[in-house]
């Protein structure tokens, strides 16, 4: 997802948007230690799209 398009998000779904991403990342990093996930990069990002969609919900806050 790109900047543009979370900027159109409310809060609450920012919010939600940016939980969803930590535990997609935390489940990752989790099946990575146990076995070799099929996308090595997709850690990378999402962690991409964690920083954007936090940047984007700071960015509500401070408005």
């Amino acid at each position: 997802m790109n900047y543009k398009e979370l900027v159109n998000l409310d809060r609450k779904d920012l919010e939600k948007k940016a939980n969803d991403l930590r535990r997609e990342i935390f489940t990752l990093r989790m099946r990575k230690s146990a076995e070799e996930i099929e996308d090595p990069m997709m850690i990378k990002k999402l962690k991409k799209d964690l920083a954007r969609t936090l940047t984007a919900l700071n960015m509500k806050v401070t408005q």
